[in-house]
């Protein structure tokens, strides 16, 4: 095989898998709804494609012994959850540079299932209990900006139904 056919067999390969890569990822909307696993609590979740971190609505937040006990807002059950800290963060906001607690939560959104890292803050001033940022996003999805919930309804397996 001459150069120029090994140029253009390695130009349809890396075009091919360019293209399957890209099949991969789910388009999602600036909003998308998720479940958080394994309590099955359906939460509108804002996408912050500007936001490097996710940031989880925590209210009553108290940490012990390495373990966050936080409540999720009212209307999204006032369930108190416990989970271990994996680590700290220094987010820096327009108010202020603070230390927040970062917990690894499982979710479901549309058919995917996947663990973020998100830190803890009482969102009670804002519309959405969860940030999905960056990180969380990189690896699974593209985000149309100009469009809400692209994706159906979570019904990712072996989560129960909201």
């Amino acid at each position: 095989m001459g150069f120029i056919s090994v140029l253009i067999w390695t130009a349809l390969f890396l075009f091919v898998a360019g293209i399957v890569h890209a099949e991969e990822k789910v388009t999602i909307g600036l909003v998308e709804d998720v479940i958080l696993l394994p309590w099955g609590l359906k939460i509108p979740a804002r996408i912050d494609t500007g936001a490097a971190t996710s940031s989880l609505d925590a209210r009553e937040l108290v940490i012990h012994d390495g373990i966050a006990e936080f409540k999720l807002p009212d209307q999204f059950g006032n369930v108190q959850l416990r989970l271990p800290v994996v680590e700290w963060k220094h987010v820096r906001s327009a108010e202020a540079q603070e230390k927040r607690p970062v917990v690894e939560i499982e979710l479901c959104m549309g058919s995917r299932r996947f663990h973020i890292k998100a830190n803890l803050n009482d969102r009670s001033q804002v519309k959405y209990p969860l940030i999905l940022g960056r990180s969380a996003l990189r690896k699974n999805f593209v985000v149309d900006c100009m469009k809400e919930r692209c994706l159906p309804p979570p019904s990712c397996p072996e989560v129960p139904s909201p």
